[in-house]
C-alpha cells in the first residue's frame, strides 16, 4: 500500500482497504484470495486505493451481503456495492404498520381459533377417566402444547430466516433444509416428550407423596407418542407454509409462527387426549402396551440423529440446542402444575377452556416478534457481531414500543391486536357455551388486563432476549422462542389463575364462574 501522506483511508463495511487497480486486474474466481500489494502498482509505481469486499460467509455458508441485495420480490440482479447503505436491512423488513398488521391478522385469528378449539377440547376431556384418575396428565398439557413454541415455532423461525436470506432458493438447498430440520425436531420431540413425562411424574408426586409405576409408564408413552406424531405433522405443515408464503411474496416471519400454532394446540391436545385415553383403557388387560410404545419411539432416535448430523444446517443445533427446549419444558411444566392444582377447584372452574387461549395468543404474538427481530439481525451480520441496529444494553420500554424502527412498529401492531383478538375469541367461547362462564363486564376487564399484561411483558422480554443472545454469539432463531413461549405459558396461566381468584374473592357471582 502506498505510504503517501495524502492517501486517505476508505471505510467499507466488511471490507479491506487495498491499493487500487483497474477492475480487470481483480478478475479472479476466488474473491477470498489474497493478492500482494506489489501487484497493484500503477505505471509510475505509485499505488492508489481500492476497496475490495471480503467474502464473509454465515454459519450456513451463504453470504449475508446477498440477503441485503434482495428486494421485496427477492431479486438478486443488483451487484451494487455502495457504502451508503443505511442501518436498516433491505426488504422484506421495510414494512409499514398497515402491511405488518394485514399480514399478521389472518394467521393470528386462525391461530386464535385453533387455541379456542383446543380450550373447548380440554374443557370436554377434563372429565374423562384418564384425566380424573391420572391427574398428572394436566401437567403434560402446557408442556406438550408448548412444544409448538419449543420446536415448531423455532423451526418456522429458522426456516423463515433461511428463506429470507436466500438459503432455500434452489431445490437442493430446499431438500437439505427439509430433511435435516425434520429429523432434528423428531429427535427433540422424543427427548423433550420423555423429559416432560418425568417432570409430570415428579411434580405430581411431590405434593401428594403418591407414586404409581403404571401411571408413570402411561405418562411416558402418552407424552412421547404425542410429541413425536404432532411434531411430524406440524413440521410438514410448516414447510409447506413457508414455501408457499415465499412464492406469494409474503414475509414468512409474519405468517409461519401463527399458523404453526393455529393447528398446533388442537392437534397436540387431541393426540394427547386420545392416546392417553387409549393407553389407559389397555392398562388393566394389556399392561405391556405402554412400555412397548415408549421403547418403539425411543428406538427410532438413532435414525433421526444420523440424518440430522449429516446436515450442516442442523448439526450445530443438534449438539447445542438442548438447553432452551429443556428449560422451556420445565417452565411450562410449572404452569401445568398450576393448572393441575386449579382445574379441579370449583372456584376456578372455566380455567380449562381459557388457559390454552391466553397462553396461545401470547405465545403466538411474541414468537412473531422474536422471529422478525432475529431475521432483522441476520440481515445485518452474524451472531456475535454488534451491528449498529443491535442495542448493547437492556432496552427501555420506550425504545421497545415507541421508537421509529421497524421492530418497535411491529411491537405496537402486535400489542394492539390483543384486545380485539381476545374479544373475538371470548365471544366464540361464550357462543359455544364453553367453560360454563357468562361473560360479564368485570370478568372481561380482569381477563383483558391479564392478557395485555402478559403480552406487554413478553414483547419487552423478546426485545431484550433476542439482542442479548445475538451478542452472546447465539442464534436467536434456535434459542429465544422456546424461552419466550414457555414464559408465556407460565405468565398466562399464573395471571389467569390470579384473575379467577380475585373474581372469587370479590364475589362476582353474576359471572357464574364456577357454576
Amino acid at each position: 500500500m502506498s505510504s503517501k501522506p495524502e492517501q486517505k483511508e476508505t471505510h467499507q463495511a466488511n471490507g479491506a482497504v487495498l491499493p487500487t487497480v483497474p477492475m480487470n486486474c481483480l478478475a479472479s474466481p476466488d474473491r477470498g484470495q489474497l493478492v500482494e500489494p506489489s501487484d497493484f502498482l500503477g505505471p509510475d509505481g505509485v499505488g492508489v486505493e481500492v476497496v475490495v469486499l471480503e467474502s464473509r460467509a454465515n454459519a450456513k455458508g451463504v453470504r449475508e451481503e446477498d440477503a441485503l441485495l434482495e428486494n421485496g420480490s427477492q431479486s438478486n440482479e443488483s451487484d451494487d456495492t455502495s457504502t451508503d447503505r443505511g442501518p436498516e436491512p433491505a426488504s422484506p423488513l421495510k414494512e409499514t404498520s398497515f402491511s405488518i398488521g394485514l399480514q399478521v391478522l389472518f394467521p393470528f385469528l386462525l391461530a386464535g381459533f385453533g387455541t379456542v378449539a383446543a380450550g373447548m377440547v380440554l374443557d370436554i376431556v377434563q372429565h374423562w377417566d384418564v384425566f380424573k384418575y391420572v391427574t398428572e396428565v394436566f401437567i403434560l398439557v402446557p408442556a406438550l402444547l408448548g412444544l409448538k413454541g419449543n420446536l415448531e415455532m423455532t423451526l418456522a423461525s429458522r426456516l423463515s430466516t433461511a428463506a429470507n436470506i436466500g438459503q432455500m432458493d434452489t431445490p437442493k438447498e430446499l431438500w437439505k433444509m427439509i430433511t435435516g430440520n425434520m429429523a432434528l425436531i423428531q429427535v427433540q420431540a422424543t427427548v423433550v416428550g420423555f423429559l416432560a413425562s418425568i417432570a409430570a411424574v415428579i411434580f405430581g408426586w411431590i405434593p401428594d407423596g403418591h407414586f404409581s409405576l403404571d401411571h408413570a409408564v402411561l405418562l411416558c408413552a402418552s407424552s412421547v407418542a404425542t410429541a413425536f406424531i404432532a411434531s411430524l405433522v406440524l413440521g410438514m405443515i410448516m414447510i409447506g407454509v413457508i414455501i408457499g408464503s415465499r412464492k406469494m411474496g409474503i414475509n414468512p416471519d409474519n405468517v409461519a409462527t401463527p399458523i404453526a400454532a393455529s393447528l398446533g394446540d388442537l392437534i397436540t391436545l387431541a393426540l394427547l387426549s386420545g392416546i392417553s385415553w387409549g393407553l389407559y383403557k389397555e392398562l388393566e388387560s394389556k399392561a405391556y402396551v405402554n412400555p412397548l410404545v415408549c421403547a418403539f419411539f425411543i428406538a427410532l432416535l438413532p435414525i433421526w440423529i444420523i440424518i440430522a448430523k449429516k446436515n450442516a444446517a442442523t448439526r450445530e443445533v443438534l449438539y447445542s440446542g438442548w438447553e432452551p427446549v429443556i428449560i422451556a419444558m420445565a417452565i411450562s411444566s410449572i404452569g401445568g402444575l398450576i393448572l393441575d392444582r386449579t382445574v379441579s377447584d370449583p372456584n376456578f372452574a372455566g380455567m380449562a377452556v381459557f388457559t390454552p387461549v391466553i397462553n396461545g395468543v401470547g405465545g403466538n404474538l411474541v414468537a412473531v416478534q422474536a422471529s422478525r427481530i432475529s431475521t432483522y439481525l441476520h440481515m445485518s451480520g452474524m451472531p456475535g457481531e454488534s451491528p449498529e441496529t443491535a442495542p448493547r444494553k437492556c432496552p427501555s420500554p420506550c425504545s421497545t414500543f415507541f421508537s421509529s424502527d421497524v421492530n418497535s412498529r411491529s411491537a405496537r401492531v402486535l400489542f394492539l391486536l390483543v384486545v380485539p383478538g381476545h374479544l373475538v375469541f371470548l365471544y366464540t367461547i361464550s357462543s359455544m357455551q364453553g367453560g360454563h362462564t357468562t361473560l360479564t363486564l368485570i370478568f372481561i376487564v380482569f381477563y383483558m388486563t391479564a392478557a395485555l399484561l402478559q403480552v406487554l411483558i413478553l414483547l419487552y422480554i423478546a426485545d431484550w432476549m433476542v439482542h442479548w443472545m445475538w451478542g452472546r454469539d447465539l442464534d436467536p432463531d434456535n434459542f429465544s422462542i422456546p424461552y419466550l413461549t414457555a414464559l408465556g405459558d407460565l405468565i398466562g396461566t399464573g395471571l389467569l389463575a390470579l384473575s379467577f381468584h380475585i373474581l372469587w374473592l370479590i364475589g362476582d357471582r353474576d359471572s357464574d364462574v364456577g357454576d
